[in-house]
């Protein structure tokens, strides 16, 4: 399949169609919170970070910290999880109560709030929109055959065969990640909360390392940390990268209406409750762009009442296994990569810069 470039036209438009949809989901009560799922989830991490801890003290000078090393990785997504779901006012029912508790969240993940929510933001406006979407820019990895063209150099060796790099790669995204949201709220740009984020950044980063370089041996202790972040990146970006890579790229000047441009660029991923634990409810990534505000326990049952909406108005509805959807991306980004394999610009990207 080749990579899409949706224009002007390329989608019919469909008038009032979000806004009948959204009159069904608030009859249902669809959108009401679900405040005692969240507790219980939080219990679930606070007992997960209670085991580990536990478990480093008792294995004490032992080879097998990197399986607790691992299992952290595994606690700090979820809580990303939980941070994404504040952020999207999925959780409390005010607006600066969940500010607030994304912002701690996301601070024990090690990430900065502000920074995820101006990134994160953008992408829930124009997902795959190109100049828009800050998600498809090459960062690496070239996400557009534009980008996988002007590749040079390293990047370029890795473009041309990229997809079989990005997952080996993501072990590397949890160090990024933490990284940028440190850069941002150094930088100098405007930054809410900055001090109160970088206080609560530099707490937690003492809090998990400090006990690491004092009680483990020093090149242990950085294995543990090698161990730890690597797990959280590939976690993060297995659960993220699903959901849009290899699903249609609008162009620059495209313009959608809000229902099409979410449903046509969104991929689902199957696979019940188990899944939805997994990925942090992610896997029902269509509902959550049409409604980004909808608790967790409240997708399964949209997804019934979306897809159903979605065969009447003939807008496709897209949706897979996990493990197929791993092949998709590895086979969509290493369709990208091909522009790199040639010093000469390819057909696909003059035709889209012609348009």
């Amino acid at each position: 399949m080749r990579q899409t470039y949706a224009r002007n036209g390329d989608f019919p438009p469909i008038a009032a169609a979000y806004t009948r949809l959204a009159a069904v989901i608030r009859e249902r009560g669809l959108l009401r919170r679900s405040p005692v799922f969240y507790l219980v989830v939080g219990i679930a991490i606070a007992m997960g970070f209670g085991g580990a801890v536990t478990g480093f003290v008792l294995l004490g000078d032992s080879w097998f910290q990197l399986l607790i090393a691992g299992a952290l990785g595994i606690v700090f997504t979820q809580v990303a999880f939980l941070a994404h779901e504040a952020g999207h006012r999925q959780i409390l029912s005010t607006g600066p109560a969940n500010d607030r508790l994304a912002r701690v969240l996301a601070a024990i993940a090690g990430m900065s709030y502000s920074w995820w929510d101006a990134k994160h933001s953008r992408h829930h406006a124009n997902p795959n929109k190109v100049g828009k979407d800050p998600d498809i820019e090459v960062d690496t990895i070239s996400f557009l055959d534009v980008d996988a063209a002007r590749a040079r150099g390293v990047r370029r060796l890795i473009t041309r065969k990229q997809g079989w790099f990005f997952f080996p790669l993501l072990t590397f995204e949890g160090l990024n990640l933490h990284v940028h949201s440190f850069a941002y709220l150094v930088g100098r740009g405007s930054v809410k909360s900055r001090w109160l984020e970088l206080g609560l950044i530099l707490t937690r980063t003492a809090v998990v390392f400090v006990p690491l370089f004092v009680l483990l041996p020093f090149g242990m202790a950085w294995a543990f940390t090698g161990v730890m972040l690597a797990v959280f990146g590939v976690y993060m970006g297995a659960s993220f990268a699903p959901n849009h890579k290899g699903m249609p790229v609008i162009a620059p000047d495209a313009k959608l209406d809000f229902f099409s441009k979410q449903v046509r660029t969104s991929r689902n991923i199957r696979g019940g409750w188990w899944v939805t634990a997994l990925m942090g409810g992610l896997n029902y990534q269509v509902e959550h762009h049409l409604f980004p505000s909808m608790a967790r326990p409240q997708l399964a049952q949209t997804r019934i009442i979306v897809k159903e909406y979605c065969e009447t108005l003939g807008v496709p509805y897209t949706e897979t296994s996990l493990w197929r959807s791993y092949a998709i991306v590895i086979e969509y980004l290493n369709r990208v990569g091909l522009a790199a394999r040639d010093p000469f610009e390819c057909p696909m990207v003059a035709e889209f810069r012609r348009g």
